[in-house]
């Protein structure tokens, strides 16, 4: 299958679209171990959620507060036993790394923004139909579930979806390269009916005339 028979006539592997580095492994589970340890989490995460009745933040609070606890009491005990203290790293934030975080979230807010402006002026039309079928999408989607499962829901999506394009991309890119041209002709089709008779029409209404 030539190029021109790819999705998108793409020339690059589904790993080299990944990024090609650890990320695209754990996604095509050529780091197995990483990828099932991922999904056993989130699942484990999504059942506690899910069954125990804790949101987000009350569960994050919880652990925090049972962290602290523990340290502060290791802490307290090691003075009176002299004993070690808790093997913390150094809580520290650098200026470079304060400056690289800030300069990152400047640089895609002010896209952000300028796409907002552009659609607010209605300078770009084509980008507001885009944006408000995302938008519209996602509203559908999340009035159907919750955060927490869409989210589950679109990371197993992003760790099988890859793999079976992957194992089974011929088949997929001949079926669906082959959908396109159908509709493509079928398109054609039509179009040429709707000139045809257009082009009557007019004849027609010139003999009138």
């Amino acid at each position: 299958m030539g190029s021109t028979d790819r999705l998108f006539n793409r020339q690059r592997t589904v790993h080299e679209i990944l990024g090609g580095g650890l990320v695209a492994d754990v996604i095509l589970w050529r780091q197995k171990n990483v990828t099932m340890g991922i999904l056993l989490g989130t699942l484990a995460a999504w059942l506690v959620f899910e069954r125990s009745g804790y949101t987000l933040l009350s569960l994050v609070s919880s652990v925090l507060l049972l962290l602290a606890s523990i340290l502060f009491f290791w802490s307290k005990s090691a003075e009176i036993l002299n004993r070690p203290a808790p093997p913390l790293p150094e809580l520290h934030l650098s200026e470079e790394m304060v400056n690289e975080a800030a300069a990152f979230f400047r640089v895609h807010l002010n896209a952000l923004l300028s796409v907002s402006q552009d659609i607010a002026l209605g300078r770009n039309s084509n980008l507001y139909f885009k944006v408000a079928t995302y938008l519209l999408v996602i509203s559908v989607i999340g009035s159907l579930t919750d955060f927490l499962t869409l989210g589950y829901i679109s990371l197993v999506i992003i760790l099988t979806v890859p793999l079976l394009y992957e194992r089974y991309e011929d088949r997929i890119d001949e079926f669906v390269v082959m959908g396109y041209r159908k509709l493509q002709h079928l398109y054609l089709k039509f179009d040429a009916v709707c000139i045809s008779n257009a082009q009557k029409w007019r004849l027609e209404k010139e003999k009138l005339s």
